[in-house]
């Protein structure tokens, strides 16, 4: 059976999960295009992924997709290393005239879970995603028992035969290129993150499953380029960031359309975790990488005031700017045309 028919789509599109930019809005439009329209469930609370849920699987008959991370969070809060990162961050709260101590801590992000599987098991979405790895057995049966098709990402070969041996029912091959967070979750040495091209051939040939790829395909080349490489679909998330039903904020759709996109890295200071966005102030003065964040999601809460008092004078200095590597397609276009746009990019590949 061909991964289109076991997934249920019409078009081998699938829009990548975007925390913070979107809601089922996006994804819904996708699923009326033909493809599969993904909604990010880690940042919201339960009650508002209740409702989002629920406009999902009211809005529309074609499948859809919920996306959870699967991170194992920090087993103890590390106050000196959390004392030490304020004190690094210290000269930017005395810039907006921030109280430090007032700053509350939080994980800012919370892995699937008992709650999350009770709304999977009420909601049963025909698709359900993870990233960081999969869930705890227990967890992922609940999920396996409503019918879901399960997929997650992998950033090596050795990560997708895990999956794949883990049930996966697909594994997405994420690329370097990728914006947003690395899938990585069998180490942390970024050494062995490769790029598309490179890793999704070798995942074609590692895994008997279906393979998705991700991480620079934002158009009907990249997409053909995929499809020839012997991906399954392809899942793009850079490509929508300016449509109309995403919801980027104003300042992040403005820097999508300047020069800035040329230069993107992968940067923990946001959240604790490698993620790719555009480099802005914070990347350059503390550098993208740097060993004093917090662990993921530990690192959000300290930035998080700083982010929200520069906005408000319309910077975007420490405003995580998630952006893959190929932003050249991305158009303020319905999110409609940018799936169609990317089948027939498959389709001829």
């Amino acid at each position: 059976m061909s991964f289109l028919a076991e997934a249920g789509l019409l078009l081998p599109v699938i829009q990548a999960p975007m925390a913070g930019v979107q809601g089922s809005a996006l994804a819904l439009a996708v699923c009326a295009a033909g493809g599969l329209g993904s909604l990010p469930a880690a940042m919201l609370p339960m009650g508002e992924l209740r409702r989002e849920l629920a406009a999902l699987r009211a809005g529309t008959d074609r499948p859809w997709n919920v996306n959870f991370f699967a991170h194992t969070p920090p087993p103890l809060p590390d106050p000196a290393r959390e004392t030490a990162w304020r004190q690094r961050l210290a000269p930017y709260y005395r810039e907006f005239g921030i109280d430090p101590e007032a700053i509350p801590a939080g994980p800012g992000r919370l892995p699937f879970n008992d709650e999350a599987a009770a709304l999977v098991e009420e909601f049963r979405p025909p698709v359900v995603s993870f990233h960081f790895g999969l869930p705890a057995e227990h967890l992922l049966a609940r999920v396996k028992a409503t019918g879901a098709f399960v997929m997650s990402s992998a950033t090596t070969v050795a990560e997708a035969r895990w999956l794949a041996a883990h049930g996966a029912d697909a594994v997405i091959a994420q690329g370097l290129e990728a914006g947003g967070h690395r899938g990585i979750f069998l180490g942390d040495d970024l050494t062995t993150q490769v790029g598309t091209i490179a890793l999704l051939p070798q995942i074609v040939t590692a895994v008997a499953c279906p393979v998705v790829a991700t991480g620079g395909i934002a158009d009907a080349a990249g997409a053909a380029a995929a499809r020839a490489l012997g991906a399954a679909a392809v899942q793009a998330g850079t490509a929508y960031l300016l449509c109309p039903e995403a919801t980027t904020g104003a300042l992040h759709r403005a820097a999508l359309q300047t020069d800035a996109v040329a230069h993107t890295a992968l940067t923990n200071l946001f959240s604790g975790r490698p993620a790719r966005g555009i480099v802005n102030r914070l990347m350059r003065e503390q550098g993208p990488l740097n060993p004093a964040a917090p662990a993921f999601p530990l690192a959000a809460a300290a930035v998080a005031p700083l982010r929200a008092a520069a906005e408000k004078q319309g910077r975007t200095d420490f405003t995580p700017l998630w952006c893959g590597q190929n932003a050249v397609s991305c158009r303020p276009v319905p999110a409609a045309e940018v799936t169609r746009e990317l089948a027939r990019g498959f389709a001829a590949g």
